[in-house]
């Protein structure tokens, strides 16, 4: 055996040790697949201002990476929305325009799989979905549609087999995450996990350990709540009497119950991210952050979501990835649930779908400029089907057969006065609107 052969043979032998040693503790080692592994997190009807009652959260991937302070869902309610993160498609094009239609398109996950990575969800899936395993996902755990009657004692299909499990929701889903992180650091590829606690939707139930905390929770009372004057809003809006002392005690109490909701799931981020670093991935995973769309708690005299206004559509909304982002910062550019799947696909190394309405945001962690100057927004719930046009500075609203608005957001944050006849407004208005008329046709049809 000449000496170049001895050499290869004795490099051969010295790999397999290594890779018998790090089995024998647990560990698959990814050989020569350098992808990261992909993390998305999707809390149900949070909004942008509650980050403060998730210090875990914050502290764990917030202030680990990048904040995005202009993060919108493109329609604010939930499987929309979540069909627009599947897609990186706007509502119009792949048609999930309310929660009970079906998704028909083709989906990241999908591509991702076929692609070699090892995929999972924990939680909620789709409002039109059955809560079945289905076959693009070698891993999961979900329930019967969008809303739970109760966080405790849940009905699970855990991998085909349904079974009542007996406990708090966001601990038994956190749970089957840490044994989907588990079973993934057994592979030999990276991994992909949608991690969608049903925290803070409705019914709002809070671990029984929290029902006592607080109880002298400041009272929400920003300009817009309860507004006095309406009139200059759509019908569907300016239509509903003022709140009463019992409708204002009842959205307090949501509000409470929400932020419960959202403590008890931070209480469990340490220990996914704690797994994460145990497993070695941690710096390896690219994990979002983001919610399916906000809720109002009063403003405007509203209860609900599935508006244009700040609160319905504006989300929390992060990324942690230390190759791309070593050092923390905030970045105010008009970012969406649609460029999540944009970017999954590029950094998976996956091939982009043909149609994709959500943009990469890797370039805007390496330097670059050119980035969107609007974003469409659109919903199609029961009051009425609205279209709109973001700015990060200013919004311009079409509500079918009804007012149009429009709002300067740098003097008016609370989208309190309809400028929609303000002279100084005009041409803006008028740009606004060309953009809305062409960006909100579909280029698909319905399935």
């Amino acid at each position: 055996m000449n000496v170049k052969i001895k050499k290869i043979t004795f490099l051969v032998s010295v790999g397999l040790i290594s890779i018998f040693v790090l089995s024998s503790c647990g560990v698959i080692p990814r050989l020569n697949d350098k992808r990261p592994n992909i993390l998305i997190i999707v809390t149900d009807d949070q909004r942008y201002d509650t980050m403060e009652f998730m210090p875990n959260t914050q502290q764990l991937i917030f202030d680990q990476g990048v904040t995005f302070s202009s993060g919108y869902i493109t329609t604010p309610f939930c499987c929309p929305s979540r069909a627009s993160i599947l897609t990186g498609m706007y509502a119009h094009n792949h048609w999930v325009q309310v929660n009970e239609d079906p998704l028909e398109f083709g989906t990241v996950t999908e591509d991702i799989h076929r692609n070699g990575y090892y995929t999972g969800l924990v939680g909620k899936y789709l409002n039109s979905w059955r809560g079945e395993t289905r076959p693009e996902y070698d891993f999961w755990v979900s329930f019967w549609g969008g809303t739970m009657k109760n966080y405790y004692d849940p009905d699970l299909d855990v991998n085909g087999v349904w079974s009542k499990h007996e406990g708090y929701s966001t601990y038994i889903f956190s749970d089957y995450v840490l044994d989907f992180l588990d079973e993934a650091s057994q592979q030999s590829r990276p991994f992909f996990l949608i991690y969608a606690p049903n925290a803070p939707h409705a019914p709002f139930t809070p671990a029984k350990e929290d029902t006592a905390l607080l109880q002298d929770l400041a009272p929400h009372r920003p300009p817009s709540f309860n507004e006095d004057d309406t009139s200059d809003k759509p019908v569907s809006i300016s239509g509903s009497p003022l709140m009463t002392e019992e409708d204002i005690a009842a959205v307090d109490n949501t509000r409470r119950r929400q932020l419960l909701t959202l403590m008890a799931l931070d209480r469990t981020m340490p220990d996914i991210i704690g797994k994460l670093e145990e497993t070695g991935e941690l710096d390896n995973t690219v994990i979002f952050f983001i919610s399916d769309n906000g809720k109002h708690w009063g403003e405007h005299r509203m209860d609900s979501k599935s508006t244009a206004y700040e609160e319905s559509v504006k989300v929390p909304f992060a990324i942690r990835y230390p190759p791309l982002i070593p050092v923390p910062y905030v970045d105010d550019r008009l970012v969406a649930n649609i460029d999540i799947t944009a970017t999954v696909y590029e950094l998976s190394e996956t091939r982009l779908p043909e149609l994709m309405d959500g943009r990469s945001l890797i370039p805007l962690f390496q330097g670059a400029t050119d980035w969107r100057d609007h974003l469409l927004l659109e919903a199609w719930p029961e009051r009425g089907t609205w279209a709109a046009i973001h700015t990060g500075d200013s919004i311009y609203i079409e509500t079918e057969n009804d007012l149009s608005e429009f709002y300067d957001l740098t003097t008016d944050p609370y989208e309190m006065e309809n400028a929609i006849d303000d002279p100084q407004y005009q041409e803006t208005i008028s740009r606004l609107k060309g953009y809305l008329d062409a960006e909100k046709q579909p280029v698909t049809t319905r399935p």
